[in-house]
């Protein structure tokens, strides 16, 4: 059976189609769950889909996703700013990790051009809303083709 593709969500993403919805879009996180799913499948996959507000809990999914996961899809929201903690779980990983931002960071505050996530990924989608995430999980899919 095939490993599932692991789509790791960070803080605030909880609240996505109430959260500033002129940046992130109406679309809930359970709406994006649910067409990555269906997407996932139609391409022979499962998904095993995750948020937390806490940046440990990050850590050890980046770890399971290491274990028992085929690829990583990772929307590390704030933390993509901060923290050294995933950038260090993401060096560990010998799957391919895809980093996706609903917005574009780079048209944002200063402070949200300079990712720590994205120099340990194998790439990164940001600026397409939810369909950032559709987009990573064929970029996903069509690295573990190869």
């Amino acid at each position: 059976m095939t490993k599932p593709i692991y789509i790791l969500n960070g803080p605030n993403l909880n609240l996505l189609g109430t959260r500033e919805p002129e940046i992130y879009g109406s679309e809930t996180l359970a709406d994006i769950e649910a067409a990555c799913a269906e997407s996932a499948k139609e391409h022979g996959y499962n998904t095993v889909f995750h948020q937390s507000n806490i940046e440990g809990e990050i850590v050890d999914m980046i770890q399971e996703a290491g274990q028992k996961g085929s690829a990583l899809i990772l929307n590390p929201a704030a933390y993509t700013h901060t923290s050294v903690a995933i950038h260090d779980a993401l060096k560990t990983l010998d799957i391919p990790a895809i980093e996706i931002h609903l917005s574009q960071p780079a048209k944002r505050e200063s402070f949200r051009r300079r990712s720590f996530v994205s120099e340990a990924c194998t790439g990164t989608i940001s600026g397409f809303g939810a369909n950032s995430y559709d987009l990573g999980l064929h970029a996903v899919i069509n690295l573990l083709k190869t």
